[in-house]
């Protein structure tokens, strides 16, 4: 392994084989009856579209206005999703949104005398605006925190924290996450996979990596929802505590805990990925849908667009393309980021598009598959400024509504939705494929009613991408869906 990586590979079935086993119960049931109890709401702010890829009738806003976020306040619901896309801005942009969101929330819960409180949901592979979002919301929030919990583990996409060291799967190996192409990203890269020490690296060592707490798979495990609540106790002074998690079950030991100590007065804030925030919410796990339950337009293509630059994007890119079920439009990013006009770049791609769709055949819209990045960070936001730009431009060209609609990756299903489709409310139906969210919009948008398939850039094998246009395509025939 190259030097500077603080953890090394390890066998799955190995190293799962030698962890105590799971707790026997299901926690579920407590996790809904506390939170009716305490009739707190959950709230997460999801730094991009994936984040909902875990749970299932529960709404998602685009909009965090007083007015919004005092109807969803209201709701019966227990948890509630507002996308800020905040991983698609700088830092000091997403600061700003996640104090507005602070606020707002306030507001509305000293008008409802309901509690609540706030799911900072990120990046499973650890990229995103920590600490500045969490930092936002301790410094915005009426109460100061008492611990920030750290909880990156997603079994759905195979990431495992273990000991303190955080897991990327691949196959039967375990690859630090340090060490894997997520930790190379043009704007979040990193050089840790030891939790601990990735809080330091991220806080510019103002909170060294001893200083850290950390909840054990051990202690996790063993001692059970108790032992965790005592643990938790002990934060003080908005310490950060990394967690352990191998499983959903040890996500909901922790779930019942953090309940019961905000029950017994402690204030927290969790930085997590996408299957702590459906648990910390009562939500049980269920199979994915099929093509039943999804409000799929007839006699129509369906469209996919494919922004994500990571190379697991790029495979499953490859197989959709090779089955030949749908007809591929390339936006070539060079030319593109040359051109003068973006209207006049995109109209061709357009009328190509509708003319694909109108006869009932699936299309696939995709950037260039060779990364074009500029000279520092504030570049290479620009350059994902002008590529998801051009997309959306695309999608607004649509003369029907198609079939449905795939958005591949977390800005282009971002953009897509808010400026392409003009979602501001919609429900998630669930998942089509484990860690993949569907999402119904309202009578507000564009596609009000429809299917949109919110994919992750690092979710699912190869094979994925297929798999979902054939079960949105069940009752089509013929190799396109004609």
């Amino acid at each position: 392994m190259p030097a500077g990586f603080d953890a090394q590979p390890a066998q799955k079935s190995a190293l799962f084989s030698s962890l105590p086993a799971e707790w026997e119960l299901d926690l579920i049931p407590q996790i809904q009856a506390l939170l009716r109890e305490t009739r707190q709401k959950v709230f997460v702010l999801d730094d991009d579209p994936t984040g909902t890829q875990t749970v299932y009738d529960t709404v998602v806003l685009t909009n965090w206005s007083v007015d919004a976020l005092r109807r969803e306040m209201q709701s019966p619901d227990t948890i509630c999703y507002i996308l800020t896309n905040s991983r698609s801005v700088d830092a000091k942009r997403a600061a700003a949104i996640n104090r507005e969101i602070a606020y707002n929330l306030q507001a509305v819960s000293d008008l409802a005398t309901r509690p609540f409180t706030v799911i900072s949901r990120s990046d499973s592979t650890l990229r995103g605006h920590f600490p500045a979002e969490t930092d936002a919301l301790a410094n915005s929030l009426a109460a100061r925190p008492d611990g920030i919990l750290i909880i990156p583990a997603f079994m759905a996409g195979g990431r495992y924290t273990i000991r303190g060291v955080h897991y990327v799967e691949e196959g039967d190996a375990l690859i630090p996450a340090a060490a894997t192409p997520f930790a190379r990203d043009p704007v979040f890269a990193y050089a840790n996979s030891e939790l601990s020490k990735w809080v330091e690296e991220k806080t510019e060592g103002e909170i060294a990596a001893p200083t850290v707490a950390r909840l054990s798979i051990d202690e996790i495990r063993l001692g059970g929802p108790s032992a965790v609540t005592d643990a938790l106790k002990q934060l003080r002074g908005g310490a950060i505590c990394v967690v352990d998690a191998v499983s959903e079950r040890d996500l909901a030991v922790v779930a019942l805990a953090c309940l019961r100590a905000e029950a017994a007065g402690k204030k927290l804030i969790y930085r997590t990925a996408a299957s702590f925030a459906g648990i910390r919410g009562g939500i049980p796990i269920r199979a994915p849908l099929n093509a039943d339950e999804m409000n799929l337009m007839p006699e129509r293509g369906g469209l996919v667009v494919v922004g994500s630059f990571v190379e697991k994007s790029s495979e499953q890119l490859a197989v959709l393309l090779e089955s030949g079920r749908a007809r591929g439009l390339e936006v070539k990013v060079p030319e593109l980021l040359a051109s003068t006009d973006d209207a006049t770049f995109t109209e061709p791609i357009v009328e190509e598009l509708n003319t694909i769709l109108e006869a009932g055949n699936h299309a696939v819209v995709y950037t260039s598959r060779q990364l074009v990045a500029g000279q520092d960070e504030t570049a290479n936001f620009q350059i994902g400024k002008r590529v998801s730009a051009c997309l959306v431009q695309i999608a607004r060209g649509l003369r029907v509504p198609p079939r449905f609609i795939i958005a591949k990756g977390g800005i282009t299903s971002s953009d897509l939705a808010t400026e392409a489709l003009s979602i501001v409310r919609a429900r998630i139906l669930g998942q089509i494929l484990p860690g993949i969210p569907v999402w119904q919009p309202d009578v507000s948008s564009r596609y009000a009613g429809g299917t949109y398939v919110v994919f992750p850039g690092n979710v699912g094998d190869e094979g994925a991408l297929l798999r979902a246009v054939e079960i949105l395509s069940a009752s089509d025939s013929g190799p396109l869906g004609a």
